[in-house]
């Protein structure tokens, strides 16, 4: 099992990219009237309180508040959040200028920065700073905007990869809920399908039995090998090309000992099959409609199935059957059963991977059924 799935490694980069843009964001700020060491710790420590702030935002109040439909109560934490950590950062810095300063100005205690930008005292006197307050003799800002404009972005960009997130695990529910039903759908048009083969073929034999009964014998042989592929050959919801054709094969043979000499069949495949998976039983209603409207018991008439591969995963399929005009009602109960369900299998198994045609009556007075399948997913 791999360590990380694709969707786990995005969510990983997301918030790797959040945590860089955040650390250039501090990073960047400028040092002010404070030595770049004790600057670059309290920088620190505002990025370890905005990672806080960050998945406190992604994992509590994106879920509980925005899209539990707070918004006011979203609105309070994100105005909470701001000043409550622009304003401790603030008085922070305040303090530890003031104790730089005083000790800049201290003679028994060493400049920590030579290149300190504080003036240097008047002689015979100490020099104000300007932005010193009469009443603490400090400068008093309450907030840093620069830290309080980092604070709103540190929420926005928690907000942005909660929503991201978010739209990731409706996309997999969806996925999942799709996946589910096109599993319901198949298991149902396979269960129509397989009564719908068995019935027909049984009538056959049927009426084979009336006629011969070794050959009768020979069909329930063959009836018996179709099922076992059917039945156990099939489960994983594919089956090797090779075996698909040859299930082919088996039917034709079948359908052919009850079949006059008045009849042709012609069956046609690669000298070399390119093992690929397909849809188990996907070409058997072609083939059975062939055999149910292209054969007549008076006048000479013919089946053609072409199967070609052009290339390792492209099938082509091409089935051709003479057209009697006199056909017998009988033969057109259950028509549309097999060809709707199997417009439906290669919608839902193959879409936007086949082209299928067919053309109900030629200029040759054949119907003709034309299939391309792209049997890489």
């Amino acid at each position: 099992m791999p360590l990380f799935t694709f969707r786990q490694a995005q969510t990983f980069l997301l918030h790797a990219l959040a945590w860089m843009l955040l650390g250039m964001l501090l990073a960047l700020q400028p040092p002010g009237r404070l030595p770049q060491t004790p600057f670059y710790l309290l920088q620190a420590a505002l990025f370890v309180v905005s990672l806080g702030v960050f998945y406190l935002n992604v994992y509590w109040a994106v879920p509980r508040l925005l899209y539990g439909r707070r918004l006011l109560s979203y609105g309070a934490f994100v105005v909470v959040m701001a000043i409550g950590v622009s304003l401790p950062y603030r008085q922070l810095q305040n303090e530890l200028e003031k104790r730089y300063r005083s000790q800049r100005f201290n003679p028994n205690f060493p400049s920590p920065n030579v290149n300190s930008r504080w003036p240097e005292p008047p002689p015979g006197g100490r020099r104000k700073h300007p932005g010193e307050s009469r009443r603490w003799g400090w400068r008093q800002d309450w907030v840093n905007p620069a830290v309080l404009l980092s604070t709103l972005l540190v929420l926005g960009l928690g907000t942005s990869v909660a929503a991201v997130q978010r739209g990731q695990r409706e996309s997999q529910i969806r996925q999942a809920l799709e996946q589910e039903k096109l599993s319901t759908e198949l298991a149902w048009l396979k269960a129509q399908i397989n009564p719908h083969f068995f019935f027909n073929t049984l009538n056959n034999i049927y009426a084979l039995t009336l006629l011969d009964g070794d050959q009768a014998r020979e069909a329930i042989h063959r009836l018996s090998r179709m099922m076992r592929y059917v039945l156990y050959d099939t489960q994983n919801g594919t089956a090797p090309l090779s075996q698909e054709l040859l299930f082919v094969r088996d039917y034709i043979d079948l359908m052919q000992l009850r079949l006059t000499d008045n009849v042709r069949v012609e069956y046609e495949t690669p000298a070399v099959v390119h093992e690929a998976p397909i849809a188990p039983m996907l070409l058997l209603t072609f083939i059975e409609n062939a055999f149910k409207h292209g054969v007549s018991a008076l006048a000479p008439s013919h089946i053609r199935i072409v199967v070609r591969q052009p290339t390792p995963h492209t099938l082509e399929v091409e089935v051709r059957n003479s057209v009697f005009e006199d056909r017998p009602l009988a033969l057109d109960e259950n028509q549309g059963i097999g060809l709707a369900n199997t417009r439906r299998r290669l919608a839902l198994l193959y879409p936007d991977r086949h082209t299928l045609t067919v053309t109900e009556l030629t200029p040759e007075h054949e119907y003709y059924v034309h299939l391309t399948l792209s049997l890489q997913s």
